[in-house]
């Protein structure tokens, strides 16, 4: 998405909050870098939910997959060029 980022995480060893902050900084220096630029790219606030039951997870993959076609970026999810799954198998 061209004006925000979802992840769908299982953290184990860290917050959420550490990971974000790290995935903040990194993209941030890069993109920074990249553009030959200084200053914030990111807003302070992150929007997160803690997900209880499959199906919850089921849910929110299948909403994030699908935002890049909601937003009229793409026909399909699989056609959104920073489309991502897991391979299975």
């Amino acid at each position: 998405m061209p004006d925000h980022v979802h992840l769908l995480a299982t953290p184990y060893d860290e917050t959420i909050l550490r990971i974000v902050s790290s995935i903040k900084g990194a993209s941030a220096y890069k993109v920074n870098r990249l553009l030959d630029r200084q200053g914030p790219l990111w807003q302070q606030e992150s929007f997160d939910r803690i997900v209880r039951r499959d199906e919850d997870l089921n849910a929110k993959a299948d909403y994030i997959l699908r935002n890049p076609v909601r937003a009229g970026l793409s026909h399909s999810c699989e056609d959104y060029p920073w489309f991502w799954r897991p391979a299975t198998g």
